[in-house]
């Protein structure tokens, strides 16, 4: 055999898989796996995309709760799923890919051997507030001066071990010296109306869930907690900006599929995701929920992943912080 023909013929061979994927694919309705209850934030994002999603790809995109155990059991289903097609992906946040890997001796999935990045999806700004009838001071160094001053500590409200809020708040008491008291409870919901009622005197609180209590007065913004002011309450200083130098935490989620997903998925996913937060109106209900939508390619995802995973690994040791 000729031997350009023959290079010819590899060369097809090792397109063929892609190709296949490519015009199978989707050949059955997708399930996209939210690891956390009904209602929250990153099931609304999920619902609000999916639709969207689905009219790209040409297979309706169908919204699975699967909660529990810190996004465990909707991680390791989506991590364990036969075959690897992408008919089914996951919305996973930092906890799911970042923080459980510190969190657990014992994991049920690797999240960069046994998922596959696919784009990140959204960022969420977060805010510190304190409940001013507890906690009456209007910036960080007032906060810092008022805990060295109570021997026993403040105490702050956390939704869970693990989230968001929760490391936040220790890699603030990591990086200030002061002494902060977790109040762990079983949700936001119960973590907010306990600030609310006096009970805790401060949380670091998604801008979407601290928008209305900080309209009312309820509750007070000393401080963003990322790299930069919230452009919603412009007048509120960074942390780094008051003397924590490089303080910087963002909620973020993304999507992922299992490894050994083709490739031409992976990009079909992608793609699908940008053409469902294009239209005017689901950026509109976004904004509105406090949620930045963001994309980019695999390859960033991954490297964002590694980064958190590192940086939230030596809070999690320095902090002694176990899983429940």
């Amino acid at each position: 055999m000729h031997r350009r023909t023959l290079l010819s013929l590899v060369a097809a061979a090792a397109l063929a898989p892609a190709a296949f994927a490519q015009s199978t694919w989707p050949s059955q309705p997708i399930r996209l796996i939210v690891p956390y209850p009904a209602g929250g934030g990153t099931d609304f994002f999920a619902r609000l995309v999916a639709p969207g999603m689905g009219e790209a790809l040409g297979q309706p995109v169908i919204v699975e709760n699967r909660p529990g155990a810190s996004g465990i059991i909707g991680a390791t289903a989506v991590a364990k799923q036969l075959p690897a097609d992408g008919h089914t992906f996951l919305l996973g946040d930092m906890t799911t890919y970042a923080v459980n890997p510190s969190m657990f001796e014992k994991l049920s999935y690797d999240p960069l051997k046994d998922l596959v990045p696919v784009t990140m999806t959204a960022k969420f700004d977060f805010v510190l507030v304190v409940n001013p009838t507890v906690l009456p001071v209007g910036n960080v160094q007032e906060l810092i001066a008022l805990a060295a001053r109570t021997p026993a500590g403040l105490s702050y409200a956390s939704p869970s071990v693990g989230t968001t809020h929760h490391l936040a708040t220790e890699l603030l008491a990591r990086e200030t010296g002061m002494k902060l008291v977790a109040i762990t409870y079983k949700g936001g919901g119960p973590a907010v109306q306990d600030l609310l009622g006096g009970q805790v005197g401060m949380m670091f609180l998604d801008r979407a869930s601290a928008r209305p209590h900080i309209e009312s007065g309820k509750l007070r913004p000393i401080a963003a907690a990322g790299s930069k002011r919230i452009a919603a309450y412009p007048e509120v200083p960074t942390l780094a900006e008051q003397g924590v130098k490089g303080f910087e935490v963002e909620g973020w989620q993304g999507f992922s599929v299992r490894a050994g997903t083709p490739e031409p998925v992976i990009r079909a996913l992608n793609a699908a995701y940008l053409k469902a937060i294009a239209p005017a109106e689901v950026k509109r209900k976004l904004n509105e929920a406090g949620i930045d939508p963001v994309g980019g390619t695999p390859e960033q995802f991954t490297a964002y992943i590694q980064a958190e995973t590192v940086k939230w690994r030596s809070v999690v040791r320095e902090r002694n912080i176990k899983a429940e």
